[in-house]
């Protein structure tokens, strides 16, 4: 039976045209899946489901999305990261999440060495990321916290100044003095949220291609419930970027957002919103 699947240019691209019209035709598509960015039930055959093909360097892993949640896409990701996405769809699903370590509705973890858009490959720092949920005009919304653990310089520049906030704001990020309403959509970049995990945060590819990985996490990150739910709700996700030394690592949520108020009263913090897993 054909199957209501979506196959963008890319995905096609990647897995060819033959492939691409058995998957239409149902004759490799599965009726039932787990959407890989909310996990729950989906059905190819009753309801629109897109192909999204993960890339790592010498792996590929075609999986399947409700496509409210995700479009069909291309994601290019480390083969570790690619190799620990195929090691929790196989995880024993009925285990229920593990323990967010006792903190209050939220876990941070550090990526891996990443860098800010322009930053000089020398001076490469580790992203510190923390996930919560922050109240914004009465409702809840899933923020990103990201802190470096070093000044980043700009290239070429020789002082010891920290460019890291105005290095994101040349790429679109907003200067907040207040948390007071959403930060703008930034387009181009977006939240890899798949298989219930947190993976990457994506920027532009070089020369309008596919996305690359601004942050990729050591190991898929997970988050809480309550933060997936908004994050399907609303299909984006806040970012807030602060110097090294102006958030820290904080044991609870309320606390978590006193240190994001305290960051931009002082004129520490860019925000913006991304897309859920866009392109």
């Amino acid at each position: 039976m054909p199957r209501m699947l979506d196959v963008s240019d890319d995905v096609r691209a990647e897995i060819g045209d033959e492939e691409a019209e058995r998957l239409l035709a149902g004759e490799n598509a599965p009726g039932g899946y787990d959407c890989t960015s909310c996990r729950t039930p989906g059905d190819s055959e009753q309801e629109r489901t897109s192909t999204v093909l993960f890339i790592g360097e010498e792996t590929a892993v075609l999986a399947f999305a409700h496509a409210g949640c995700l479009p069909s896409q291309v994601v290019k990701v480390t083969e570790e990261q690619l190799q620990g996405a195929v090691r929790s769809i196989t995880a024993d699903a009925g285990a229920g999440q593990p323990g967010q370590t006792g903190y209050a509705g939220y876990a941070g973890q550090a990526g891996q060495p990443a860098q800010a858009p322009g930053a000089a490959a020398p001076e490469q720092a580790v992203l510190g990321v923390t996930s919560g949920l922050v109240l914004i005009a009465g409702e809840l919304h899933p923020a990103l916290v990201v802190e470096p653990t070093a000044p980043i310089a700009r290239p070429g520049a020789t002082g010891v100044g920290d460019d890291f906030l105005p290095l994101l704001i040349e790429q679109g990020f907003m200067p907040l003095t207040a948390i007071e309403t959403v930060p703008a959509v930034l387009h181009g970049w977006s939240v890899l949220l798949a298989m219930g995990r947190l993976h990457a945060v994506l920027q532009p590819g070089p020369s309008g291609g596919s996305p690359v990985a601004w942050w990729q996490a050591h190991q898929p990150l997970q988050v809480t419930e309550g933060w997936r739910t908004a994050a399907n709700k609303h299909q984006q996700v806040l970012l807030f970027a602060a110097p090294v030394g102006s958030i820290g690592r904080q044991p609870r949520e309320d606390l978590l957002r006193d240190a994001l108020d305290r960051a931009a009263a002082e004129g520490k913090l860019v925000g913006a919103a991304l897309p859920l897993a866009g392109t």
